[in-house]
């Protein structure tokens, strides 16, 4: 004779094993994916690449109150009020999303998830042209580089950042590192990050949705990449083109208001 409650004591210890390999299938997609840690996200159906929202603020922008490595051309440290919130790339642009809008890849480094680099500064312009966005100006990546934090870093530089130390002379999939407040990855270390504007000297006096000089010969990358030492992957460290490992080292990411 079937023993019916048993029958229905399988089907229910089935169902439940089904939910529980579904729960767990799903929170290990969820973890998988980049999300910001505060705040909006939304994704540019042209690159298809997400792009985290950053409030407008006041900072103090240039060298970071007790940091001891900054560089003469972090200070003087001045405030910098952005008026205007904006978005900005959750990662550097990656190489699919760069082959998909410009029909090329300059990276020395091949993957599709890999930061796209060797990337000159009109080309990076001209691809945030292309999906209706622009380069972020320079305290606009600053601040969002900062994620609301006083300090050089938001983190220990270890776990926010590829560089010199623990990159193996190459760049690394875009966000594996940890995030910073306002959900953008890699904004410190991987690759160098172009900004709009041309380089220049900082000035103490306060500053309202500043755009850099007017003209220059160099324009500015921030962030510091594989290429660099921790000294560089600091929020306030600046540099230019014409040093160090150059254009080479260099990817970005886009902004909008």
């Amino acid at each position: 004779m079937t023993c019916w409650w048993c029958a229905h004591w399988i089907w229910r210890q089935r169902r439940l094993l089904i939910l529980i390999v579904l729960t767990v299938a799903f929170a290990w997609q969820v973890a998988r994916t980049p999300v910001a840690a505060h705040g909006r996200t939304k994704v540019n159906r042209i690159d298809g690449l997400t792009y985290v929202w950053i409030p407008s603020g006041t900072f103090q922008m240039g060298c970071s109150p007790g940091d001891s490595e900054c560089f003469d051309n972090e200070k003087p440290a001045h405030t910098v009020t952005l008026t205007r919130g904006f978005w900005i790339g959750q990662t550097p642009v990656t190489q699919a999303e760069y082959l998909k809008v410009m029909g090329s890849n300059p990276s020395k480094y091949h993957g599709a998830q890999l930061p796209v680099e060797e990337v000159t500064w009109d080309n990076a312009k001209a691809y945030c042209e292309r999906i209706k966005m622009r380069l972020p100006t320079e305290a606009e990546w600053e601040y969002a580089a900062r994620g609301g934090a006083a300090g050089a870093r938001y983190a220990a530089v270890k776990d926010i950042a590829w560089y010199n130390a623990n990159a193996a002379s190459a760049t690394h999939v875009v966000a594996q590192k940890q995030p910073n407040a306002f959900g953008a990855y890699d904004m410190l270390g991987n690759v160098r990050e172009w900004v709009a504007d041309w380089y220049g000297s900082y000035d103490a006096a306060d500053a309202i949705d500043p755009h850099g000089p007017q003209t220059g010969k160099f324009r500015v990358g921030r962030g510091g990449s594989w290429y660099d030492s921790a000294q560089i992957a600091r929020a306030s460290s600046r540099g230019n083109n014409g040093g160090g490992c150059g254009p080479a080292c260099h990817g970005f990411r886009c902004a909008a208001n």
